[in-house]
């Protein structure tokens, strides 16, 4: 069986959770916590070849985080509406 990975989030995300609905809400936290035991599961396509950068998808939103696998902890680091997820701010 495969190490549990530790989930962390950056600060801004509990910002980025309460602008979203409680519907996908529930499907984010689902997907976020099954990514503990598959952080590189099934629809995770890698942003950033250098950092470990991932996204995946749920529903309109993209969770992206970063792996360290030397350490086992997966950081959230934005969870926002598919057309500005990919913007800096």
């Amino acid at each position: 069986m495969a190490d549990k990975f530790q989930i962390e989030y950056r600060s801004s995300v509990v910002k980025d959770l309460k602008l979203i609905d409680n519907k996908y809400r529930r499907l984010i936290l689902d997907k976020i916590h099954r990514l503990s035991t598959a952080p590189i599961g099934k629809g995770s396509k890698k942003i950033d070849v250098r950092k470990n950068r991932y996204r995946i998808r749920v529903g309109i939103y993209r969770i992206i985080y970063q792996v360290n696998f030397l350490e086992h902890i997966i950081t959230i680091e934005v969870i926002r509406h598919r057309k500005d997820a990919y913007r800096r701010k």
